[in-house]
């Protein structure tokens, strides 16, 4: 599984970049904070709204701690994505 850290999201973020991340927490947690410019599906919904996964080289999942974004980044390789990179740590370590 490919992985990103949050430091270079944040420094990617800084350069302009404009980066496709999909959020995959549940709606209570995305309201405590969520990356600026992620879209956010939740995992249990992912199945239905493949249509709303940006076309891009590259797709990176956020989740709480990385455990359920690399479900997705799993669900969605197996529908035929590529370019999928599983932010590690999730939000807990983007907050440090």
């Amino acid at each position: 599984m490919d992985t990103i850290m949050p430091s270079e999201i944040k420094e990617r973020l800084h350069r302009g970049e404009k980066l496709a991340i999909i959020d995959v927490r549940e709606d209570e947690e995305v309201a405590a904070g969520i990356i600026p410019g992620a879209i956010h599906i939740p995992l249990g919904q992912l199945p239905e709204r493949l249509t709303e996964i940006p076309q891009a080289d590259e797709v990176i999942l956020v989740c709480r701690s990385g455990a359920r974004s690399g479900r997705a980044l799993g669900f969605l390789e197996a529908q035929g994505y590529q370019g999928l990179k599983n932010m590690t740590g999730g939000m807990l370590e983007w907050e440090d």
